[in-house]
């Protein structure tokens, strides 16, 4: 049965280092690469971090060492009118709009203002009940990214998103839990939801790319998977579209030695153009999975499969026996499989030698 195309998502993210023209030429490149989707990051950064929290390893080589993680994202934001335009702009050049909020009131704007239909939860909040909550009470579709998750967290979150789809109150522990494991549940999070499985590492190294979890997340959670990448190059890209990922996100930038916490492991316009090139062309080599001959095999059988054909002359009355009949090209005859049934029986007629048996 075929599979419904791969949605391919660019991740832009705040690679346009808060400079809103950067952000409508990366809607440029994006359109130009042929993704399925163009996605932003939409938050309020005195909502997001403290003013004194250190920033992640990877944010380390980028801009002044002594800066706090608050001083680097307060220059990343955009407004909301900017969103706004980015959207429009987006849509006009044929590309899904997304954006991830990362506090209340920007996944608010998202939802009331933007009115988006399809929503992407980073691996950071997997663990934030009220954001999560929130996602799930617009009862819109989720992407929920893993990375840094054991499965039990990714129950607990799966149990928050099916307890707000479901519409129920006064929210426990025990409760998501419930709703979780309730048919329902089930039923509307296979509806809603997919789950990327995501190293979050920048750059991910090969040997921690550990992709065959995608097959863990399938079979444990019943859900559509996918892959959110931040390896280098596009091994990773082609090796999860064979292993069946729906869904694949990854970075991309204007200029690679830009200032910035992603640019670094992100790829540039030429390479994302490529990446979709070669997981369309994986895409295609995998097929529709019905194991049945192509057009140009039907074509090819007459040449390349065998007949019981005679070996020597046979006169009309003799028994056909291993001296007489053998197994040749082409196609068109007696299949090789009833070679041995055909042994001791009496010939109708005479043959010559290479003619088929009939």
């Amino acid at each position: 049965m075929k599979s419904r195309p791969m949605l391919i998502i660019a991740e832009a993210g705040v690679n346009h280092n808060g400079n809103s023209d950067l952000a409508f030429n990366m809607v440029d490149a994006a359109a130009e690469a042929g993704v399925n989707a163009i996605k932003f990051q939409t938050f309020d950064t005195d909502k997001l971090v403290t003013r004194t929290a250190p920033k992640a390893d990877y944010q380390k080589n980028c801009r002044d060492l002594s800066e706090s993680q608050y001083s680097m994202l307060s220059k990343l934001e955009l407004d909301h009118s900017i969103f706004r335009d980015l959207k429009r702009y987006s849509e006009s050049k044929g590309l899904m709009f997304m954006s991830t909020a990362f506090d209340l009131n920007s996944l608010r704007f998202l939802q009331e203002d933007l009115q988006l239909n399809l929503y992407k939860i980073p691996s950071g909040e997997i663990t934030n009940a009220p954001l999560l909550l929130k996602y799930a009470n617009a009862k819109r579709n989720i992407i929920l990214s893993t990375g840094m998750c054991t499965i039990e967290e990714i129950e607990m979150a799966l149990g928050i998103l099916a307890f707000g789809f479901l519409g129920l109150s006064d929210p426990s522990i025990e409760l998501f839990g419930k709703a979780y494991r309730s048919n329902e549940g089930k039923e509307i999070l296979k509806e809603k939801v997919a789950l990327l499985h995501c190293t979050s590492e920048y750059p991910t190294p090969d040997a921690s790319a550990n992709l065959n979890a995608m097959g863990t997340l399938r079979d444990i959670f019943g859900l559509r998977v996918g892959y959110s990448d931040h390896t280098l190059g596009l091994l990773a890209p082609c090796a999860a579209a064979a292993l069946g990922a729906e869904i694949f996100e990854k970075h991309f930038t204007l200029d690679k030695t830009a200032i910035g916490p992603d640019h670094s492991a992100s790829l540039d316009p030429n390479e994302l153009k490529e990446m979709v090139r070669v997981i369309r062309s994986v895409e295609i080599m995998l097929g529709s999975g019905e194991k049945i001959p192509t057009p140009g095999e039907v074509l090819n059988k007459r040449a390349a499969r065998k007949s019981i054909t005679a070996s020597d002359v046979i006169d009309k009355g003799s028994e056909f026996t291993v001296e007489n009949i053998t197994t040749k090209r082409p196609e068109g005859g007696r299949s090789p499989t009833e070679f041995w049934d055909m042994l001791g029986r009496v010939s109708s007629r005479s043959y010559s030698f290479d003619e088929k048996i009939e």
